[in-house]
């Protein structure tokens, strides 16, 4: 059902990035899409794998407005309007990231909260007058954002505030037939999860808490987005949705 729908997915960090997988599935599903790196080092990293799916990839910094408007407005000259969005960025200062939440400088978490939550509205904004058959929208959070995890520290907030963003989105938006929500993994071993201490512990607890006593896969992530990208999610929007292996359902 997704063969023809044309859409972006922000910030592919290399070819084990959930970002990456979501592209992947996506296209191997027929739609027609155009990726964002953060930067010219990330490009030479993510270029070889996506051009060979037939994805064109740019750097895009999403903290860079006019960066950010010039990606959007020649992705929207590529494809005319988008059906989809799918936003995977998230980023906090490390000597924030690995301190207490009580002493988070206000730089280190405006900051955090700019590109890891309201660059999604950012997007949204310049998105959605290329949207005008309505279409979905898509964030990535975890758990951090309803309980208090170990070593999560500055995302956990971060986290909150954007699956409070997503209902909120969805609220404005629904008159216009966009849907927005939240996709919640479990802990993968993604590039930006390398910068949270003591990850291999974080995934360990999941795997002994999990109904399904595993891990989730970035292909399992890459699978419930494409089905919110697809049209039988029509009826679903302000969701929090997640792919955990049951962790959010137990105690």
């Amino acid at each position: 059902m997704l063969k023809g729908k044309k859409g972006i997915i922000f910030g592919v960090a290399n070819d084990k990035s959930i970002a990456y997988a979501v592209a992947k599935k996506l296209r191997a599903d027929g739609a027609l899409v155009v990726a964002s790196c953060l930067n010219q080092k990330a490009y030479e990293l993510v270029s070889p794998s996506l051009l060979s799916l037939d994805i064109p990839v740019q750097p895009c910094n999403v903290e860079d407005h006019e960066q950010l408007k010039e990606f959007v407005r020649d992705a929207a000259e590529r494809f005319g309007d988008f059906d989809f969005i799918v936003h995977s960025i998230a980023w906090a200062p490390l000597e924030d990231l690995h301190g207490k939440v009580i002493d988070s400088s206000s730089s280190g978490f405006s900051r955090a909260m700019a590109i890891s939550c309201h660059s999604f509205a950012v997007i949204a904004h310049l998105c959605v007058p290329y949207m005008r058959h309505g279409g979905s929208m898509v964030t990535m959070s975890y758990i951090g954002a309803d309980e208090a995890v170990p070593h999560y520290g500055l995302m956990g907030p971060v986290k909150a505030a954007l699956e409070s963003l997503v209902r909120y989105m969805a609220l404005e938006l629904g008159p216009q037939n966009i849907r927005v929500h939240a996709v919640s993994p479990g802990p993968i071993m993604t590039r930006a999860a390398s910068g949270i201490e003591e990850f291999d512990l974080l995934m360990k607890r999941a795997i002994e808490r999990a109904p399904l006593a595993r891990l989730v896969t970035t292909d399992e992530v890459a699978n419930l987005t494409a089905f919110l990208c697809d049209d039988g999610s029509s009826g679903m929007t302000g969701q929090t949705i997640y792919v955990d292996g049951g962790c959010h359902a137990v105690a």
